[in-house]
């Protein structure tokens, strides 16, 4: 008990036992085997612990898992222990002391040189030139908690030794969101020098893209070489597209695209097919000018700089970080700042409005310990666990507390200074939730709305049981299309999770002094004179809710009366209200140059806000709905044989992507079936068949195909053609849940789409919300009346429809050109009094900018 009061600070610790060498040696030989010398590729964390904030700055300092490398708090250190049995850990601890005065009040040097090893953040608060710092590592060893003070070299074994000095050594984990980094480790393409760029004529419009195949409107690449615009990959988290840049690929040969909506004069987001992977292309700017992209003026500004040279909207800035203002720091629970990580202000502003939310506080920090305790032995790895560290961060005050009183300070450095921690870093958080979206890992700024929508998606992906806090924002939007010829409409629903709201700029209340100021501005320009204040354009908010009820032209849009293509035009209403309103005021647009244009506008966004008059009323009496008949999809050729020859002959089975797959240890005949199902396209898609199909009962059983009858039965089979039991082909379903779909999510598509295949993937992606429900799986694969079975519909989406009455409690404005560029800033009602929440710096708000926001968050009033 006397060692484990030392450590802790316990009343009748004074000291660890001294032990000889020999003894060092004895005690650790049990723990040998655990203890690891850290792998190239080997993620060693020395600056955070894995479910706090906690780092070696902290009272109790931090341990390092000798095994895994991963860190922990005092607090939660036990926790690791208990669960995996690892017994040795590495603790840092970081001291901070005033310097010794000399008798003229100046700081005299130590005799001892602090030893400073650790690659940690200096507090801001304290000067170097009053406190010195010194570094402190030794081993503990759970759970009697013996201490062996670092280094050690004659006492230690050698592979303890080696594997101390590589945690010491080691880089941070989070090296590729160094700004300073991040470029360097892309290659440069070997095919930039000398890429072929067709003279075909083509130009890309600086808005409006959409994939050349599918009509996808997301995650769209531009390929340098024919100016083609396709769609990327789909990606885990549901966000991406069909893969048609990569088959374009696989199609021509053309090597390089960059991705729309990434280009900055800074560089894009550019990736090589032939070398799969992200790079560098030296000479973008003259590949885009190719195309009409004038790269180097993407943020432009009327004086040629950029948002990150000078704030060119100097008042936006002062009003909206309310700079002037002698503001009032808060400090305490929900009043915790997060520290900027260079171009992470997106990410903060988002987090302390979704954690300002009861339903997000119960789901997560209301169930800490369990999750926490049922956190998979790496947490730094789970959504789960990182948004409960993050929102107890963030609640529980611990991380932010009011400066100790001077004369507190004066008795407490005395002896050592104990910093106060305000503010939080959201590093580890950043890393996970952005490991899976090529924008949000760059260290770019990132538009705050996009954030939001992905974080609601990996909320949904990682529910906890049947608790879902995402569900507050959920609405169904009722969309009626109408034929301008036959006069006849249809209704759909789809899921949303915002309100966009467009900026009626023609319906500004100021618009004399708006021309007197452009004219003013232009004429200052001209003569080099200063510019004139800046005018804003005032829009009544009412006509923004008007430009959203108002019809909108349908591009390209088929009329199944006609039969044919047709003029059609789009009304949206609310087919359900959610619990919480996300607004979202469309202030970002590009000109004809490509140039991102922001709407610097002041709108009137009301306290509260009746929407009831948006309510969807369904099919109306005298309306003649349009026939319920698909336009007739056209293949490319090439696309067919594509998918003909996924369905191979099973005498062809790649058997070196087989045996990859059973050395694995996975059933050799489940092996052979999942290449087979996948088409032969490696090993690592036929690993995901088999992660989708290990639970089934006939998983492991030989590979036995019925009805199989060469190309002609199987492209039947793709292209159409559903069984007489209304099953659809395995083969299809392969393909499907080989893409990460769920089983009877691809059964249902293809049911719906009369096995279509390309058709059943629509499906899927425009019914997001389908449950699976065991009950329903059972029957539909079990009943045999078929017929009947087919009617059956999956739940639909979980929405908390009510009255569209609500109040404002938050809202996020953003500085700057562009979304890509320039800075957020949160404000947020608590307590009756709005709060400013600018990275770090919490402070009560004297003026929120209510008129200037970016994203708006409304609750539901009670009615």
């Amino acid at each position: 008990m006397q060692r484990r009061g030392a450590l802790f600070g316990m009343p009748g610790g004074s000291g660890s036992r001294k032990m000889a060498a020999g003894d060092i040696g004895e005690l650790l030989v049990p723990h040998m085997p655990t203890i690891r010398v850290p792998r190239s590729g080997d993620r060693v964390y020395k600056n955070e612990c894995a479910f706090s904030y906690d780092s070696p700055n902290s009272e109790g300092g931090l341990y390092v898992c000798m095994n895994t490398f991963l860190a922990f708090g005092r607090e939660h250190v036990e926790r690791h222990f208990r669960k995996t049995g690892q017994s040795v850990y590495m603790h840092l601890k970081r001291h901070v002391r005033e310097k010794v005065r000399g008798a003229s009040g100046g700081a005299l040097p130590k005799r001892r040189n602090s030893k400073i090893f650790l690659d940690l953040d200096t507090d801001d608060d304290l000067n170097s030139d009053d406190y010195e710092y010194e570094d402190e590592a030794k081993l503990v060893i759970f759970p009697d908690h013996y201490e062996i003070a670092l280094p050690n070299i004659e006492e230690l074994p050698a592979l303890v030794t080696i594997a101390c000095d590589a945690v010491l050594s080691s880089k941070s984990p989070y090296r590729k969101q160094d700004p300073d980094t991040w470029e360097n480790e892309l290659p440069v393409s070997k095919y930039a020098n000398n890429l072929t760029q067709l003279d075909n004529g083509v130009r890309i419009p600086p808005s409006g893209w959409k994939c050349a195949r599918c009509d996808l409107r997301e995650n769209l690449w531009l390929n340098l070489t024919d100016g083609s615009v396709l769609c990327g990959k789909w990606f885990f988290d549901s966000s991406g597209g069909n893969g048609h840049a990569l088959e374009h690929y696989r199609d021509l040969g053309y090597p390089l695209a960059v991705k729309l909506g990434t280009i900055t004069p800074d560089g894009a987001d550019v990736y090589s097919f032939q070398e799969e992977e992200p790079v560098l292309d030296p000479h973008l700017a003259k590949h885009l000018a190719h195309f009409g992209i004038d790269m180097l003026h993407m943020h432009g500004t009327e004086n040629g700089l950029r948002d990150n040279d000078i704030k060119p909207r100097v008042s936006e800035w002062e009003v909206i970080q309310e700079t002037g203002s002698k503001l009032k720091p808060m400090y305490g629970p929900g009043y915790t700042g997060l520290k900027n990580l260079g171009n992470s202000c997106y990410l903060s502003s988002v987090m302390q409005a979704i954690f300002s939310i009861p339903e997000f506080q119960r789901a997560y920090v209301g169930n800490l310990p369990r999750i926490f305790d049922y956190s998979p032995l790496d947490p730094t790895q789970d959504f789960n666990t990182q948004m409960t560290k993050l929102g107890h961060g963030l609640l529980s005050g611990q991380y932010s507390k009011p400066p100790v009183k001077s004369e507190l300070i004066e008795q407490v450095m005395k002896e050592e200074h104990k910093p106060q921690q305000n503010g939080i870093s959201p590093r580890m958080f950043k890393a996970f939730v952005s490991k899976s979206h090529p924008e949000l890992s760059s260290n770019r700024q990132q538009d705050a709305q996009e954030f939001f929508l992905h974080l609601v998606n990996l909320v949904e992906r990682n529910r906890i049981g049947s608790e879902n806090p995402s569900d507050v924002f959920r609405f169904l939007v009722e969309e009626r299309i109408q034929c301008c010829q036959t006069r006849k409409v249809r209704y759909t629903e789809r899921v949303d999770y915002l309100m966009q709201l467009p900026v009626a700029m023609e319906a500004a209340t100021n618009k004399d002094e708006l021309i007197a100021y452009e004219l003013t501005r232009r004429e200052a320009e001209a003569n080099r004179r200063p510019l004139p204040e800046l005018v804003r354009a005032k829009i009544p908010f009412s006509a923004c809710l008007q430009a959203f009820s108002e019809p909108e032209n349908v591009d390209d849009f088929w009329s199944s009366a006609l039969q044919a293509k047709s003029a059609g035009v789009k009304t949206s209403r609310f087919a359900s209200f959610p619990e919480y309103l996300v607004v979202q005021i469309k202030k970002f647009t590009f000109g004809l140059d490509w140039v991102p244009k922001k709407f610097d506008v002041s709108i009137d966004m009301p306290d509260l806000l009746d929407i009831n008059h948006l309510r969807a009323r369904g099919l109306q009496p005298g309306e003649e709905e349009l026939p319920d008949i698909s336009p007739p999809i056209v293949i490319p050729d090439d696309s067919k044989d594509r998918l003909m020859n996924q369905l191979i002959d099973p005498s062809d089975i790649d058997e070196s992507s087989v045996m990859q797959l059973a050395e694995m240890g996975f059933p050799l005949e489940a092996c052979r079936k999942a290449v087979y199902f996948t088409g032969n396209m490696g090993a690592e898609v036929a690993f995901n068949w088999i992660i989708v199909h290990m639970e089934e009962p006939d998983f492991a059983e030989p590979l036995t195909m019925p009805g199989y009858g060469g190309a002609a039965s199987a492209g039947a089979s793709v292209f159409g053609a559903t069984g007489l039991d209304n099953q659809p082909p395995e083969e299809i379903i392969a393909i499907i849940t080989s893409m990460g779909f769920h089983r009877n999510q691809a059964i249902q598509a293809l049911r719906a789409t009369n096995s279509n295949l390309e058709r059943a993937l629509d499906w899927i992606f425009s019914h997001p919300e389908f449950e699976e429900d065991s009950d329903f799986v059972i029957e539909m694969e079990n009943n045999a009346n078929a017929n009947i079975i087919s009617e059956a519909k999956p739940e639909g989406p979980r929405v908390k429809d009510g009255s569209g009455m609500y109040e404002l409690f938050a809202f996020i404005s953003h500085m700057g050109t562009s979304t890509m560029s320039g800075h957020y800033v949160c404000h947020i009602k608590k307590e009756g009094r709005w709060v400013i929440y600018n990275d770090h710096k919490v402070c009560a708000s004297e003026r929120p900018p209510k008129d200037l926001g970016y994203l708006y968050f409304y609750r539901r009033v009670p009615s």
